[in-house]
C-alpha cells in the first residue's frame, strides 16, 4: 500500500480511508481503560497468593504497574516512531498487548503476573504513542477536531465494555477478564492491510524553521504536559476511590460504584461526539476552562453529596470533562508539533497522562487521611476549578486566538 503524506486527509471519502479510519478507532479501545480491565479480579488474586508476603500491596500493582511502564516508555516509543515509522511499533504492539494481557491465563505466579503487566504498559505505551501520532499525520483542521472526538467517544465505549465483561468474567474466575486482552490480536491484520505508512517529511521539503520547536513553543508543551498529568491525578480519583468514598456513605454494593462510574463514562461518550463543533466555538483554552471546571464541579458536588442521586449527579458532571479535554489535549499538542517530531511529542504527552494516572493514588491517599474523602474532593476539586477559571480567562482575554 503506498504512503500517504502527512495531514493528507480531511475527510474520509473512499472505502480505503473509512477502513483506515474504523481500525484506528477501534484500536483506540485498548488504551486509557486497558489496565483497568482486571479490576474485579484483585480479591481473587490476593486470596490464590495469601501466602505471598505483601500479597495486599502487589496484588493492587496488578492494576498499576502498567500506567507506570507506560509513562516510562511512551517517550521511547515516540522517538522510534519518529525514526522507523508508525506502523511498525503499532502491530508490534498490538501483538505484545494480546500476548502480555492474557499472561494472566497461565502464569501461576505473583512476580509472573506483575513481568506480564508491566510489558502489557510497554504495549500500550506503543500503541498510544502511533496511534496519536497517525491522528496527526491523517488529518487537520476540523477534520481531525471530529476524528479526535469520535475517537474518545470510542475510548469511553471501550472502557465500559471492558471493565463490564472484566466483572462478569470475574465471577467466573478471577483469570476470566485477561482473556479479554485477546480480542487485540484481531486488530494485527486489520492494521497491517488497513493502515498505510505515511511518508515521512525529508528536511529538504521543509519550511525554514518548521522541523524545530521555538522556546514558546515548548513552554506551551510543557505546560500542555503538565496539565495532562494534573487532570488525569485528579480524574483517576474516580475508578480508584469511589468505591471507598461510596461504602463510607453507606452505599456499599459493588454494582453501585460501577453504575455511578458507568453514568460518567456515558456522558463522557455523548460530549466527545460534539467535541468538534464545541472546539470550534469556544477555542483550544476554552474547551480546557470547560473541562476543568466541569471536573472541579464534579468534585465539589461529590465532597458534599448525601444521597446516591448526588453522586450520580456529579459523576454525570465529571463526564463532561473526559468527553472533551482529553481530545483537547491531543488535539492542541498536534498543533503545536511539526510532522517530524509528531511521535516524541506524542510520546511525552502519552507519559504525562499515565504519569498522572499512576500518580493519583499516590497523592489522594495523603489527602484522604488528613480529610476524609469528602474533604480530597473538595481540595483537588478547588485546585482543578481554579486551573479553569484560568484557562477561562485567558479565552476571553483572547477573543481571536482560541
Amino acid at each position: 500500500m503506498k504512503p500517504e503524506h502527512y495531514a493528507g486527509a480531511e475527510v474520509a471519502r473512499s472505502p480505503h480511508e473509512i477502513r483506515r479510519n474504523a481500525t484506528m478507532l477501534f484500536i483506540s479501545t485498548l488504551t486509557i481503560m486497558s489496565g483497568a480491565t482486571i479490576s474485579a479480579s484483585l480479591p481473587g488474586i490476593a486470596v490464590r497468593f495469601a501466602d505471598v508476603e505483601n500479597v495486599a500491596l502487589l496484588s493492587r500493582l496488578v492494576l498499576t504497574l502498567p500506567a507506570l511502564f507506560i509513562a516510562l516508555f511512551s517517550p521511547a516509543a515516540g522517538f522510534l516512531v519518529d525514526r522507523f515509522g508508525r506502523k511498525p511499533l503499532l502491530v508490534a504492539s498490538l501483538a505484545l498487548f494480546a500476548v502480555a494481557g492474557a499472561s494472566g491465563l497461565f502464569l501461576d505466579t505473583l512476580p509472573g503476573l506483575l513481568i506480564g503487566r508491566a510489558v502489557l504498559g510497554l504495549a500500550v505505551g506503543g500503541i498510544m504513542t502511533a496511534t496519536t501520532a497517525l491522528v496527526g499525520d491523517f488529518f487537520q483542521g476540523a477534520a481531525r477536531d471530529r476524528y479526535m472526538g469520535l475517537q474518545q467517544a470510542f475510548v469511553g465505549i471501550g472502557g465500559t465494555a471492558f471493565l463490564t465483561g472484566g466483572g462478569f468474567l470475574a465471577e467466573i474466575h478471577w483469570r476470566g477478564p485477561f482473556l479479554i486482552y485477546t480480542v487485540a490480536i484481531l486488530l494485527v491484520p486489520a492494521a497491517l492491510v488497513f493502515l498505510p505508512e505515511p511518508r515521512r517529511a525529508r528536511p529538504a521539503e521543509m519550511v525554514r524553521g518548521e522541523g524545530g520547536l521555538s522556546g514558546r513553543t515548548v513552554a506551551l508543551l510543557a505546560a500542555l504536559f503538565l496539565a495532562a498529568a494534573i487532570n488525569m491525578i485528579a480524574f483517576y480519583m474516580i475508578p480508584t476511590q469511589l468505591p471507598f468514598y461510596l461504602e463510607s456513605l453507606g452505599f456499599a454494593a459493588p454494582s453501585l460504584a460501577g453504575v455511578a462510574i458507568g453514568v460518567g463514562q456515558f456522558v463522557g461518550v455523548l460530549s466527545s461526539l460534539v467535541f468538534a463543533p464545541v472546539r470550534r466555538m469556544l477555542g483550544t483554552m476554552g474547551v480546557f476552562g470547560l473541562g476543568f471546571v466541569s471536573i472541579g464541579v464534579s468534585f465539589l458536588l461529590l465532597s458534599s453529596a448525601t444521597s446516591y442521586a448526588g453522586v450520580l449527579a456529579a459523576l454525570a458532571v465529571s463526564g463532561i470533562c473526559m468527553g472533551t479535554i482529553m481530545p483537547n489535549f491531543t488535539a492542541a499538542a498536534m498543533l503545536l508539533t511539526p510532522p517530524n517530531l509528531r511521535g516524541r511529542i506524542s510520546g511525552l504527552l502519552v507519559s504525562s497522562i499515565f504519569t498522572g494516572q499512576f500518580l493519583s493514588p499516590i497523592v489522594s491517599q495523603p489527602l484522604i487521611t488528613a480529610s476524609g474523602f469528602g474533604g480530597a474532593y473538595a481540595i483537588v476539586g478547588a485546585v482543578v476549578l481554579v486551573l479553569g477559571i484560568a484557562a477561562t480567562t485567558i479565552r476571553l482575554a483572547r477573543p481571536g486566538h482560541g
